[in-house]
């Protein structure tokens, strides 16, 4: 690599990075065909650190920047080399090469960079880059694809108006590019602050992803070798957490939002007089996005049956519910329950229904007593009552298929079965007990 290197100094800064991805595609490519790949070997790394993001190979020198102009032609040159080259495993090698966090000064260069080029991607629809930024959030701590989230997100949804038209246009492009995108941005906006709440477009260019498949979801977990446990540190396998914790926090937290904007806590009229338009309110996306996650872990239980991960993996993990509730706890005593008991209600309604339809797919893997404790300090719910009171449990004699889940409840301890008709009406004939319905504490209310 040095010969090589003293070749490239005496080039112009955009020349030597054309040539220093031209020799490392001829190195990486015989590599691979030999199957003897250096592991440790540093070379490849330090040409692109010199020569692509200008970090001096000698301390003390001072940096070189590219204007933009030079910087745009730079995104151009690598945006054909990945076009061009037909050989995926080369593609991949080089993205991870280039782009890889390695713990040095190099890596602001590299985020930056790789920010634009993605962002250019989406831009010119640029598939070969797509994927591979797809492989780099999978195998990337999540420190680093939040903030490659966030560039998109403020270049499609924040900067310029109506550019999420063309964010969304790449669901067609690259679904797998989709599905990470949707399970980093719901890592980055986690509603635990009016900041962290996501922009109207994301959220609506999110919706309309899944609503037209909630099969999206499960994408990278459909495509991926399944190890013994999920590394620490990463993205998740899929979206679903961190679109459960969306919707159920969303009542609450644009509540607060709301709150917060007020002098006095108190609604004005001239806030109450805002109109919203109906394809882009946002109570509507969350409901039509909650929706599609129901879907989602629906339709889970089956490829989970086909893998034999059935009972045996929790892509919704219990530990990652925990702070939900701790975080819907506390909203809901930050606000005035008497101000905010819809909004309470509603979201405990769509947590009670996650975690049922959560655990009857398999997604969830707990107890109904972990789940009582967990829940015991939240305000009090109907249907979460019914669901963390656990399914009846079947005759010893009735053979249940397997992943069967029985969706009515016990009741609680000491309710009798509701006597037959009375004599009254002998014409009448007697009605079978209704255990369930006998003895409730709160009124019966359909679900909405």
């Amino acid at each position: 690599m040095s010969d090589i290197r003293h070749s490239l100094l005496r080039r112009d800064a955009l020349s030597a990075a054309k040539e220093v991805l031209y020799h490392l595609d001829i190195f990486f490519s015989s590599q691979l065909q030999s199957a003897s790949l250096p592991l440790g070997d540093k070379g490849p790394v330090e040409l692109l650190e010199e020569f692509v993001f200008q970090v001096p190979k000698e301390r003390g020198a001072q940096p070189k920047r590219l204007n933009s102009l030079q910087e745009l032609q730079l995104l151009e040159i690598m945006c054909n080399y990945f076009q061009e080259q037909s050989k995926d495993s080369v593609r991949q090698i080089i993205f991870s090469s280039l782009f890889s966090p390695q713990g040095n000064k190099a890596d602001d260069s590299r985020m930056a960079l790789l920010g634009k080029l993605v962002s250019m991607a989406v831009a010119v629809c640029r598939v070969p880059v797509l994927e591979c930024a797809a492989s780099w959030l999978q195998r990337t701590p999540v420190l680093y694809c939040v903030r490659l989230a966030r560039a998109l997100v403020d270049d499609y949804c924040c900067l310029v108006p109506g550019s999420v038209h063309t964010l969304k246009q790449i669901l067609s492009a690259s679904p797998r590019f989709c599905c990470q995108f949707i399970t980093a941005v719901t890592a980055l906006y986690d509603l635990s602050s009016d900041d962290l709440v996501p922009p109207l477009d994301l959220l609506e260019v999110t919706v309309s992803w899944i609503f037209e498949d909630p099969r999206l979801m499960l994408l990278t977990f459909l495509n991926t070798p399944i190890a013994a446990s999920l590394p620490i540190g990463f993205l998740e396998l899929t979206p679903l957490t961190g679109l459960i914790r969306w919707c159920v926090k969303a009542p609450l937290a644009y509540k607060r939002k709301r709150k917060a904007a007020l002098p006095n806590g108190h609604a004005s009229s001239k806030v109450t007089k805002d109109a919203v338009v109906p394809d882009r309110d946002p109570q509507l996306l969350y409901s039509k996005l909650h929706l599609s996650v129901l879907h989602g872990l629906v339709m889970l239980q089956a490829h989970l049956s086909e893998k034999s991960l059935y009972g045996r993996l929790g892509l919704v993990l219990f530990d990652h519910m925990v702070p939900l509730v701790e975080d819907l706890g506390r909203l809901a005593d930050e606000l005035n329950p008497l101000n905010a008991s819809q909004e309470i209600e509603l979201a405990l309604d769509r947590l009670a229904q996650a975690l049922q339809v959560a655990m009857a797919s398999g997604a969830l893997l707990c107890t109904r007593d972990d789940l009582r404790t967990l829940c015991s300090r939240l305000p009090h719910n109907n249907l979460l009552q019914l669901v963390i009171s656990g399914p009846v449990q079947p005759s010893p004699h009735t053979a249940l298929p397997p992943g069967f889940y029985p969706h009515i409840h016990t009741p609680p301890l000491g309710y009798g079965a509701v006597p037959a008709h009375p004599a009254a009406h002998p014409a009448l004939p007697g009605h079978p007990g209704h255990a369930f319905l006998s003895g409730m504490t709160f009124p019966f209310r359909p679900i909405r």
